[in-house]
C-alpha cells in the first residue's frame, strides 16, 4: 500500500521570508508559519495553542514569497513533510522536520482595489439603505 504525505496549513508568517539563491540562481525561501487552535477547556475557558512550522518554498514560489509576503501575512500552504538531519560543530546529530510547500495561496485582504468601487470618486464607503449609518454620521432625514 502506498502512503500519503500531505500537509495543509493556514497561518501567519512569524517573520519576513528568508530567501537565498543557490547555484544556478535557484531561489529557496524559508519562513516560520504559526497556526493557532482555539478551544474551550473543561472549565469553559478559551485556550489558544500555537504551533510553529518551518516552511520551505522553491523556485517560483520562493520568489513570489519574497515579493509579496511579510511578517504577519495570512497564507494557505500545501505541501509535504520532509525530515533532514546533519551534525553540528560538536558532532551532535540534529534533526529538522519542515513543510516543503508546493502550493501557496495568499489570504490577506488586498490593500488596494484593482477595480475602483462605485464610491471611489467621493472617498465614501458604499452604504446600503437597509443598514444603519456608520458611527459618527447622521441618519438620512429624507422620508423616502
Amino acid at each position: 500500500m502506498r502512503g500519503v504525505n500531505r500537509v495543509m496549513l493556514i497561518g501567519n508568517l512569524g517573520k519576513d521570508p528568508d530567501v537565498q539563491f543557490l547555484e544556478g540562481n535557484i531561489a529557496v525561501a524559508k519562513l516560520p508559519l504559526a497556526t493557532t487552535e482555539t478551544f474551550k477547556d473543561r472549565t469553559g475557558k478559551l485556550v489558544s495553542q500555537t504551533e510553529w512550522h518551518t516552511v520551505v518554498l522553491w523556485r517560483g514560489l520562493a520568489e513570489l514569497a519574497q515579493k509579496y509576503l511579510h511578517k504577519g501575512s495570512l497564507v494557505y500552504i500545501e505541501g509535504r513533510l520532509k525530515t533532514r538531519s546533519w551534525e553540528d560543530k560538536e558532532g551532535v546529530r540534529k534533526f529538522a522536520t519542515e513543510v516543503v510547500g508546493d502550493n501557496l495561496i495568499m489570504l490577506d485582504k488586498r490593500t488596494g482595489d484593482v477595480h475602483p468601487s462605485p464610491s471611489a470618486d467621493t472617498g465614501a464607503e458604499p452604504f446600503n439603505s437597509g443598514e444603519t449609518p456608520p458611527i459618527g454620521e447622521p441618519a438620512d432625514d429624507l422620508p423616502f
